[in-house]
């Protein structure tokens, strides 16, 4: 690899890459992107959104840990792989949750107060702090895979801040697939 931008500014770039990420989110969320701004789709698509993103959330949670497992076996090219599917389809997951708040806006939910306060709120806390926490820790992990040849990627804290990414990758996942559960399937 050659010494290029994206090689000497891993750290700024995933500065901005995340505040870039976040602020989207955020916007979505709040409502700043008006649904104006996308085209609407049918409403079979739009209640079919939630059962695509907790099916693309267990997806990436199967890819992770092929991933994590493959890189322990020292099959570098299978761990790649994995990983570019995990945010491949993250990404998936991201555009079609954005693209549901803005057009629909956020889901209430729909069951008793205690379950709200106690169990809900709770779970929905701990999965967007670690989807927050995770998006500048993916990015930098990529990015130094990405910026550098394989030979030179140990010397790099790839493998030290790929493995927080990941661990909290899979939890803020499966806490979505809670989330799914408690907002579709039982209220």
């Amino acid at each position: 690899m050659t010494d290029g931008f994206a090689r000497r500014h891993v750290r700024s770039l995933t500065a901005v890459l995340s505040v870039a990420s976040l602020a989207l989110v955020i916007a979505a969320v709040r409502g700043f992107v008006p649904a104006s701004a996308v085209p609407h789709a049918p409403d079979a698509v739009l209640h079919a959104l939630p059962t695509v993103n907790a099916a693309l959330s267990a997806a990436a949670i199967g890819t992770i840990a092929v991933g994590w497992r493959a890189i322990r076996n020292g099959n570098v090219r299978r761990h790649k792989a994995a990983m570019l599917a995990s945010t491949l389809l993250f990404v998936l997951f991201l555009a079609f949750y954005l693209y549901r708040i803005v057009v629909e806006g956020t889901t209430g939910f729909g069951g008793p107060e205690a379950v709200y306060t106690y169990v809900y709120l709770p779970i929905l806390i701990i999965h967007m702090g670690l989807a927050m926490v995770s998006i500048p820790l993916v990015y930098y992990a990529l990015l130094l895979a990405g910026t550098r040849e394989i030979s030179e990627i140990p010397a790099t804290n790839h493998a030290k801040v790929g493995r927080v990414a990941a661990s909290l990758w899979l939890v803020s996942f499966a806490l979505g697939i809670v989330v799914y559960l408690l907002l579709y399937v039982l209220y």
